[in-house]
């Protein structure tokens, strides 16, 4: 093509000024293919309806604060509300999602962003409400799966069959991770159309920074071990089970970066396990701070009972700071050197403590671990994209 791919990005997954942190993610793997000059994009990204933006209500009034439209970080957001009912919420999501995006979808086509595919993230229910806008506007469209949608959601009688007849629909799928593909295969999807193009880091970002001085920059322990667990205070990511291995490793120091609904029952954990003077709960931090405190870190553990592709690993990583992590879903496409991490094939307190103190014992080269994740970066993801775009355009374009 002589112009630039336009792809229409579409996720209820999507950062926005109110909620910064919300699918980082999928915005850091869009800046990096723009940056390219290879595509022009418009990210339509839904939210619940709610009717207050009254404090009390929480992550609802977030969704009633959110602009309808905006420009966050030089790319341009559209936030249409679809309504969410309760309960029922989850088996007609995809259908209220499409039709709460598509005057959204018609006005900007009439306005002449005449896109040439939808690119969806989160095959469910994002993936099968993109299906139907395709269909809608007769265009492609292409989803990339990310972890619970796939892991998780088919367990479900119809959201399986929603999957599988997206799947069908879809001109290729995305997995951040070959165990994601492998799933929608099993559910029946077309080989030919599975394609895995892994997440990368940001090396610029993710760097090494001086250990001794992170720790004294975050009120941390000057000296011993320094455990660090990074993401959303929910049973999942499994924190509460790294609360109870620190009491195996008497010289070790927990440090729990996230926020959720779980901070209450894991200060009580630490509490009960009189472990105050060797854990400390930091709440969220942004994306763009996480380096000092894995910098500051001996070790990053994942605790989680299900994963896509973790990119707390690669971001520890790239700052030298190795991992252990559970041996789930895509974390064994990301750590696969023992001089880097450790992989636990038990998700308990006992085997992480276990693990945590075999590596450490290694004392891993913090420079080796930084070179590792080296070969993890964007480009490969960002050609690999623009090669499927430019695919599906040019099949499209042949049908009569």
């Amino acid at each position: 093509m002589n112009r630039p791919i336009r792809t229409l990005l579409f996720s209820t997954l999507y950062p926005s000024s109110v909620r910064t942190g919300h699918g980082i993610f999928v915005e850091t793997r869009l800046r990096h293919l723009l940056a390219s000059g290879r595509v022009e994009t418009k990210v339509v990204a839904p939210v619940p309806w709610f009717p207050s933006t009254h404090p009390q209500f929480g992550n609802y009034a977030r969704w009633a604060a959110t602009p309808k439209q905006e420009i966050w970080n030089g790319i341009e957001v559209f936030h249409p509300r679809y309504f969410l009912p309760p309960k029922v919420g989850m088996t007609v999501a995809p259908l209220l999602l499409a039709l709460g995006a598509y005057p959204t979808v018609r006005r900007l086509l009439r306005g002449g962003f005449d896109f040439d595919l939808i690119d969806a993230h989160y095959y469910y229910p994002d993936g099968v409400a993109a299906a139907l806008l395709a269909r809608w506007c007769g265009k492609p469209f292409v989803v990339t799966a990310r972890g619970t949608d796939l892991n998780l959601i088919p367990q479900y009688a119809l959201p399986r069959w929603m999957i599988r007849w997206t799947a069908e629909q879809a001109q290729a799928s995305i997995g951040v991770c070959q165990a994601l593909m492998d799933v929608l295969r099993d559910l029946g999807a077309a080989p030919d159309k599975l394609h895995v193009l892994r997440n990368g880091v940001d090396l610029e970002r993710f760097r090494p920074l001086d250990q001794r001085a992170m720790r004294a920059a975050l009120g941390l322990p000057a000296t011993g071990m320094i455990v660090l667990s990074v993401g959303n205070l929910v049973e999942l990511k499994g924190h509460h089970l790294l609360v109870k291995a620190l009491t195996r490793l008497p010289e070790a120091y927990l440090v729990i970066v996230g926020e959720g609904e779980e901070r209450g029952l894991l200060t009580r954990l630490i509490q009960q396990q009189g472990l105050e003077e060797r854990a400390r709960l930091v709440g969220a931090v942004p994306n763009a701070e996480l380096a000092r405190w894995y910098s500051a870190a001996d070790v990053l553990a994942l605790a989680s009972s299900r994963e896509g592709w973790a990119n707390v690993l690669l971001e520890s990583m790239a700052c030298g700071t190795p991992v252990v992590a559970t041996q789930v879903g895509g974390s064994p496409e990301v750590v696969r050197d023992p001089a880097v991490g450790r992989l636990v094939e038990e998700r308990s307190a006992r085997a992480f403590a276990q693990a945590i103190d075999a590596l450490l014992r290694d004392n891993p080269d913090r420079s080796a671990v930084r070179r590792y994740a080296e070969g993890f970066s964007w480009e490969a993801t960002t050609q690999g994209q623009i090669g499927i775009f430019l695919k599906i355009i040019k099949s499209y374009q042949r049908l009569p």
